[in-house]
C-alpha cells in the first residue's frame, strides 16, 4: 500500500483556522475580531497558529486525513496575502489532505485582488465564501460594510476568472432599512450573478456590538418580527424556484454544492480548530481556545510559558452527545432519521422526544413522516425556541444515560 492509498484508509477530519483581523469592525459583528494595521501582530499570530498546528501533527497524521478546511474570521483576506499563503503552505505540510478536499477561505469583496485569488486557487483553495449581505448600498452603509455592490460584482468576476467554480455568498435579512421587497431584489440580483451556494442569515443584535449600544437609534429602521418571518419564508420560496435547495436553516445550494465542512458540525463529526476562540470536537472531547490574541500567541510560542490557552474543555457524555445531535441535526432539512438515531444511541427517539414533537407537529412547525423528524420552514424560523423546549432533560430521568 503506497502513501496515497494509506490516506484513503484514514478517518475524515475538518480543520478550521480563525483569522481575527479586519479592515473595520461592522456594527453588528460579535465575532472575535479586531482592527489592526500592525504587520508584526499578524506575523506573530500566524507563527503561533502554525506552531499550534504543528503540535497536533502526530495526533492527526497517523489516524486522520483532513478532508475539509475552512479559514474564517474576521477577514482572512484582510491580512497581507503572503501571510495567508504562508499559513496555507504550512498547513498542507503539517496535515496531508485527503483527495478532493474542500478548502474554503472567507473573503470580503473590498479586500481581494485577482493576483491574490489566483494564488489561492493555485495553492489548493477550492471554495470561496464572500460576504455581500445586501445588494443595496444604503443597506450596506447601514450595516457599516466597507464594500459596495459594485465592489462585490468586480470581486465575484475576478474569483470566477481565477478558476473558482464553488463560491458561497452571504446575505442578511432583518437589517436596518430593509423590506421584504428589497430582500427579494437582493436575491434576484444574486441569483443572476450565480453563486453555487447562498447563506442567508437573520440579523441578531448581540451585546458588545455597536448596534446593541445604539439600539434605540436603529430600532425604528428595523423590520418587525412578523415581517422578518415573511422575509425568511419568501426567500426560501424564491431560492427554491431558482434552483437553490435549502439543506440547513440558513443555507441553500445548487445540487452537490452543500458546504461539506459545515455539514461536519451539523452531523457531529470530528473537527479541529486553531486560533483564538476556535472550537474543536476531537477524540470525544469538546474544547475551545482563549479569545485573547496576546495570551494565545504567548501560550503557543513562548517556551516554558505557564499561560494556558484552553478556554473550555469537556468530555462529551452520552446525554450531551444525544442533545447535541438532536439540536444540530434539526438544523438540517433532512432532519433526524429515527432508525439511525436508535442505531447510534440505543434509545427510541419517540420515547425521548415524541410527546413534545407531536405538539410542534400540530402547530405546523415540525413534520414526522416515514421515520423522519424535521422542522418545517416556519419551524426553522423559530428553531431556537423549539430546540430549547425539546432539549429539556428533566423529564428523562427514567433513562439511564451514561457519562
Amino acid at each position: 500500500m503506497n502513501y496515497y492509498e494509506s490516506l484513503n484508509r484514514l478517518r475524515p477530519l475538518g480543520i478550521y483556522v480563525h483569522i481575527p483581523f479586519c479592515r473595520s469592525k461592522c456594527a453588528y459583528c460579535d465575532f472575535n475580531s479586531i482592527v489592526t494595521d500592525s504587520p508584526d501582530i499578524v506575523t506573530r499570530y500566524i507563527d503561533a497558529v502554525i506552531a499550534h498546528m504543528e503540535s497536533y501533527r502526530t495526533a492527526v497524521r497517523d489516524e486522520y486525513a483532513p478532508d475539509t478546511v475552512f479559514i474564517g474570521g474576521g477577514t482572512p483576506t484582510a491580512i497581507l496575502p503572503e501571510e495567508l499563503f504562508r499559513l496555507i503552505r504550512a498547513m498542507k505540510k503539517i496535515f496531508p489532505l485527503a483527495d478532493n478536499t474542500e478548502f474554503t477561505v472567507e473573503a470580503n469583496p473590498a479586500t481581494v485582488s485577482y493576483s491574490t485569488l489566483t494564488r489561492l486557487r493555485r495553492l489548493g483553495v477550492t471554495r470561496l465564501s464572500m460576504g455581500l449581505q445586501s445588494a443595496h448600498d444604503n443597506e450596506l452603509k447601514a450595516l457599516s460594510r466597507i464594500h459596495t455592490r459594485k465592489d462585490f460584482a468586480r470581486s465575484f468576476r475576478m474569483a470566477r476568472d481565477a478558476g473558482f467554480d464553488n463560491i458561497n455568498v452571504d446575505l442578511m435579512f432583518g437589517i436596518p432599512e430593509q423590506t421584504t421587497d428589497t430582500l427579494l431584489h437582493s436575491l434576484h440580483y444574486l441569483t443572476r450573478v450565480g453563486p453555487d451556494h447562498i447563506s442567508l442569515y437573520d440579523l441578531k443584535i448581540e451585546p458588545g456590538t455597536r448596534f446593541y449600544a445604539n439600539y434605540a437609534e436603529i430600532a425604528p429602521t428595523l423590520p418587525g418580527e412578523d415581517e422578518e418571518a415573511d422575509m425568511y419564508l419568501a426567500a426560501i420560496s424564491y431560492l427554491r424556484d431558482m434552483g437553490y435547495l435549502q439543506y440547513e436553516i440558513s443555507n441553500f445550494a445548487r445540487p452537490g454544492r452543500q458546504c461539506r465542512h459545515n455539514l461536519k458540525y451539523w452531523n457531529c463529526d470530528e473537527y479541529l480548530g486553531f486560533g483564538v476562540s476556535a472550537h474543536s470536537y476531537f477524540h470525544g472531547s469538546r474544547f475551545s481556545f482563549t479569545r485573547d490574541i496576546a495570551k494565545y500567541v504567548e501560550g503557543v510560542t513562548v517556551k516554558d510559558s505557564r499561560v494556558r490557552i484552553t478556554d473550555e474543555l469537556e468530555e462529551v457524555g452520552e446525554r450531551e452527545r444525544i442533545g447535541e445531535y438532536v439540536m444540530l441535526r434539526l438544523r438540517l432539512t433532512a432532519g433526524i432519521d429515527e432508525n439511525e438515531f436508535s442505531r447510534r444511541f440505543g434509545y427510541s427517539f419517540d420515547e425521548l422526544y415524541g410527546e413534545k414533537c407531536r405538539r410542534f407537529v400540530r402547530g405546523g412547525f415540525m413534520t414526522r413522516r416515514r421515520g423522519i423528524t424535521a422542522l418545517t420552514p416556519a419551524g426553522m424560523f423559530v428553531s431556537n425556541y423549539i430546540l430549547s423546549d425539546l432539549l429539556e432533560f428533566e423529564d428523562l430521568g427514567r433513562f439511564n444515560f451514561g457519562g
